[in-house]
This record gives C-alpha cells, sequence and structure tokens, in this order.
C-alpha cells in the first residue's frame, strides 16, 4: 500500500512520534511506502511532499514541532478543492491518507472523507478538547511546562508580595488551566467554560492576603471572559481562520486586580512556549500508540476513523462523532479544583 501523511493546524509535542510509528509499522511490518505532505493540507492541495523511509524518521521520537512542517487552510478554500485532492489521491496512487491534528483539521478529514477519499485521522492538540478520545497527546507535556512555570513563578510572586495572573493556552476549553493550577496549588483558576465576576475573584484573592499570606497565583485560559456586566473587557477581531486574536485576558485582569485590591498585580502569558520543545514520556507513548493504530486501521479498511484512548485502549471512533461538538471542562471537575485552591 502506499500511504500519505500530514500534519495540520497548530503544532504539537508529539506530532514526530506519530509519524515515525506510522512509518514504522507501515514500511517494516506490512513493506509499505509512506509520503508526508509538507505544511498540512496545503500540501496535499499542491501535491507537495517527500519519501517518508526509515532514516527520514531516524532521532525524531524526541523532538517537538513537525519535521512535515504545518499550516492552516481556509475552509472555503478546502472545500473547493476536494477534486484537487482527489485527483491528487488518485495521481500518487494512494490507498490513504492519515491527517494528525485537532478540530479544524479533524472536521476537513471528515469533509474528505465524505467526499470518498480513504482518510483515517489522528487527534492532536495540547488543548485535549476533542470529544471522542480521552487524552490527546500534547496535553501532558503542554501541563508539565505550565506547572513547572507556575512554581518557579511561586517564588518570586512571594519574594515581591505580588499578584501573577498567569496566562495558559485555552482558547475554547480550560484543561490546561484547571490541571496546571490543581498541580501546582494555584489560588484560583478561571476557565472559558466559567465566566468570571471580577468582584468576586478579587474577593478570593482578597481573603487571601486578609489571612496574612504574602502572594497569590491566578491560572487564567487565554479564552476565559467576564461574566456580562461584571467588567470592561476588550476582545479581539477574528482572523482570517475565524479565530479570535485574543487581546491578553492577563493583563486587562491584572490591572482590574491592582485597582481593587490595591496590591501590585502583574500578567505573566506563557503562550507558545507550552507547545514547543520535548514530548512527555506519556506523550511519545500516546502518540507513538496513534500512529500504529492509524496503520493498522488502514490494512482493515476502516475510512472514515479517527484513533482513540478509551481508558488504557486505543478505539476507533467516527470523525462525525469526533467533530461533533468539543470536550468542555465539566461543572464538577471545576468544583474539585476549587475545593483545594
Amino acid at each position: 500500500m502506499r500511504i500519505g501523511v500530514l500534519t495540520s493546524g497548530g503544532d504539537c509535542p508529539g506530532l514526530n512520534a506519530v509519524i515515525r510509528s506510522v512509518v514504522h509499522r507501515a514500511v517494516v511490518d506490512h513493506g509499505d511506502e509512506v509520503i508526508g505532505f509538507h505544511d498540512g493540507w496545503k500540501g496535499l492541495l499542491e501535491c507537495d511532499y517527500r519519501k517518508l523511509d526509515l532514516d527520514a524518521v531516524s532521532g525524531i521520537l524526541a523532538r517537538g514541532g513537525t519535521i512535515l512542517g504545518s499550516s492552516r487552510v481556509q475552509p472555503a478554500h478546502l472545500r473547493g478543492g476536494v477534486e484537487q485532492a482527489r485527483g491528487h489521491v488518485r495521481d500518487l496512487g494512494l490507498d490513504a491518507i492519515i491527517p494528525i491534528g485537532g478540530e479544524g483539521t479533524l472536521k476537513a478529514a471528515k469533509l474528505l472523507s465524505d467526499a470518498g477519499l480513504p482518510i483515517v485521522g489522528v487527534p492532536k492538540t495540547i488543548d485535549n478538547d476533542i470529544a471522542s478520545t480521552d487524552v490527546t497527546f500534547g496535553f501532558d507535556t503542554a501541563v508539565m511546562v505550565a506547572t513547572e512555570a507556575l512554581d518557579r513563578l511561586k517564588t518570586t510572586a512571594e519574594s515581591h508580595q505580588r499578584v501573577l495572573i498567569v496566562e495558559v493556552m485555552g482558547r475554547h476549553t480550560g484543561w490546561i488551566a484547571l490541571h496546571s493550577g490543581m498541580a501546582a496549588g494555584a489560588h484560583a483558576i478561571v476557565v472559558p467554560e466559567r465566566p468570571f465576576d471580577i468582584g468576586e475573584l478579587a474577593d478570593l484573592v482578597g481573603k487571601r492576603f486578609a489571612a496574612g499570606k504574602k502572594f497569590a497565583i491566578v491560572v487564567v485560559s487565554e479564552g476565559a471572559k467576564p461574566r456580562e456586566g461584571s467588567m470592561e473587557f476588550s476582545s479581539g477581531a477574528k482572523d482570517i481562520y475565524g479565530h479570535e486574536r485574543f487581546t491578553g485576558v492577563a493583563t486587562q485582569l491584572s490591572v482590574e486586580l491592582e485597582q481593587r485590591l490595591g496590591k501590585e498585580a502583574r500578567p505573566v502569558i506563557l503562550g507558545h512556549v507550552q507547545r514547543g520543545g520535548t514530548p512527555t514520556a506519556y506523550d511519545r507513548v500516546l502518540a507513538t500508540r496513534f500512529g500504529w493504530h492509524a496503520v493498522e486501521a488502514v490494512h482493515n479498511g476502516d475510512f472514515g476513523m479517527m484513533t482513540a484512548l478509551r481508558g488504557t485502549d486505543i478505539k476507533l471512533v467516527p470523525l462525525a462523532e469526533a467533530v461533533e461538538h468539543l470536550k468542555t471542562v465539566p461543572a464538577e471537575r471545576y468544583i474539585e479544583a476549587e475545593c483545594v485552591l
């Protein structure tokens, strides 16, 4: 068989581990040929690819980013390129395509699958918001990076008696904020699923200082917003892909909290450091298992499906189910976190 693989959307620790696993399983165990499209769906539409053999994936297991490159493609451009993609799949003699990506990539995969292309998806996102899998690779690494940063920030916050508002990634969901905040013992966690009241947040932090504590750490997801009427809040415009350009919730919160508490408050935006660098052992293993099972799905003819972690097992779920809705932080998980703040 001849298999094409691509990585699309935001980069994520563990992408190279999937690519390596796909090549090893396909080439060594099945005698397949694997090609990799450069820069995601753009590479498929432009027929820009490279051969992936064992030498090409040697030494990439622990490397962050993706050796194939990644990009985003406007939905309208992809919808208009279905026949072009179909032609390239035919001309290249491909038996299957394995796209590795998050919500947007998987929606594109479903679009092409519905058009009859042989697709097996692999989910990735540091946000951990794909509903049909218990965990996505990249999430563990992002939480580890954020937790280490919070541990370090505690000492400087205490030294200067400051409130530090630490902004982590999470456009629509607060999984990174929830897990890193709990792991580091943050004093408040703010997530997109629960619009915050600035008065209540200020009271929570203020009570800590009233009890004699010298500092406070607030973890906030980049996509968090205040309750309507709670405070003036500046929202960003949308980019060409329909994503809001965030204006810095941590920066806006720091101004409000400093005014209300009379304590020095500083924003700390972790940003893309959460997406870069070496993946954790957990993410390498999960990514490797996803790649292995994606190749098996191809050989079994299980197209229109996505690999998913269910418990400790890797299962296949329909792409339609995977993109139906996002996996958000449920109320009970937030209540658990509140008990230990």
